[in-house]
């Protein structure tokens, strides 16, 4: 106890340390050194891969494409924390992915791995024991194994269909103990396989956007002008012959701040805006007896609500506009669309 208590005060006394400029300087070295040896780690990475369909690269993205199920990836400790990530990055990017922890697979979640799947398994040795337990067990099921490892001569690596060589020259910790380089080095493979296989799908932005709903990208490429225009009563629409007050009293209502002005069958004739109003203002004139067809603007702006929001929002940027009327095919009005709509929307 009195051993334990005066440890626990040497490290209080250690970690309360004044932080002057000399340890200041040193954490900046440490700092900059890790950075280099972590970019040479990745370079180094680089420079393995060669330009053949025989590299293993190649070989690891086929078998991923052709691969009729699921990609699992497992991994321990810090490895483990790897492999959660490149299947995150993988099944955002169109290949169906996910992370099984080898302890667990050994008790029970190894029925979650196919025939039909691949496996990829992370281990920096090639000797982590909870892996090599359930390796056997996912060769007899039939499943493909891909190997992530830092050893090419590892047990992992010698009996996985293909090897992926991760090896680094040292690791970033001053003591060359703690995962650092190599972890970088691995979760950057990840990523190229990740980009490699994103690429050999077609997959576009739209797709990413579907797997992404929640995001910026998501509401951006899947919400559509319809989606947030207004439509019935809300719209602001008066005749042609209505006289300027009385369609002013409509621009009032609707608080878009214009009107559009259509005929008896909806179809858009134009549009009639404050900005409209204050220049007539300018003019000094009275327009009270005029018919807003008279000062109304005949060439509006117009999309249909079938395309996507941001382009609502690009043309307003373009024509430095703040509204925009809605039309279908035939030019018949059938919305309005204001840029606080999609300021709501999370569009902008």
């Amino acid at each position: 106890m009195g051993y334990t208590l005066r440890m626990s005060v040497t490290h209080q006394k250690s970690s309360s340390k004044h932080f002057d400029n000399v340890a200041a300087l040193r954490a900046l070295q440490l700092a900059r050194q890790t950075l280099d040896i972590e970019a040479e780690a990745i370079l180094a990475l680089k420079a393995r891969l060669s330009n053949s369909p025989d590299d293993a690269f190649a070989r690891a993205v086929a078998l991923l494409l052709s691969c009729g199920g699921r990609v699992v990836v497992s991994g321990m400790g810090k490895s483990g924390h790897i492999a959660r990530k490149i299947a995150a990055t993988l099944a955002s990017t169109g290949t169906p992915a996910l992370f099984v922890h080898p302890a667990e697979a050994a008790h029970g979640d190894l029925g979650m791995v196919t025939e039909a799947d691949a496996v990829i398994v992370i281990s920096n040795s090639g000797e982590s024991e909870e892996l090599l337990a359930i390796v056997p067990v996912i060769k007899r099921i039939g499943a493909k194994l891909i190997s992530m490892t830092g050893r090419p001569q590892s047990t992992l690596a010698t009996l996985a269909d293909v090897h992926l060589d991760v090896a680094v020259a040292r690791e970033a910790c001053p003591l060359n103990l703690a995962p650092t380089a190599s972890t970088t080095a691995t979760l950057a493979l990840g990523d190229a396989l990740a980009v490699a296989l994103l690429d050999a799908r077609g997959f576009r932005e739209e797709d990413f956007a579907r797997s992404h709903p929640g995001g910026a990208l998501g509401r951006r490429l899947l919400t559509h002008v319809r989606d947030v225009m207004r439509t019935g009563d809300e719209i602001p629409s008066v005749g042609p012959d209505l006289l300027l007050p009385k369609a002013l009293l409509e621009v009032t209502r609707k608080g878009m701040a214009m009107t559009a002005i259509v005929d008896q069958d909806a179809k858009v004739l134009g549009i009639f805006t404050d900005g409209d109003l204050r220049r007539l203002i300018e003019l000094g004139k009275d327009f009270s007896r005029t018919p807003v067809r008279e000062v109304m603007n005949a060439t509006p702006r117009t999309i249909s609500p079938e395309q996507l929001a941001v382009e609502a929002v690009d043309l307003m940027e373009s024509f430095r506009i703040n509204q925009v009327l809605v039309t279908d095919s035939d030019g018949t009005l059938v919305g309005a669309l204001h840029i606080h709509d999609l300021t709501r929307a999370k569009v902008i």
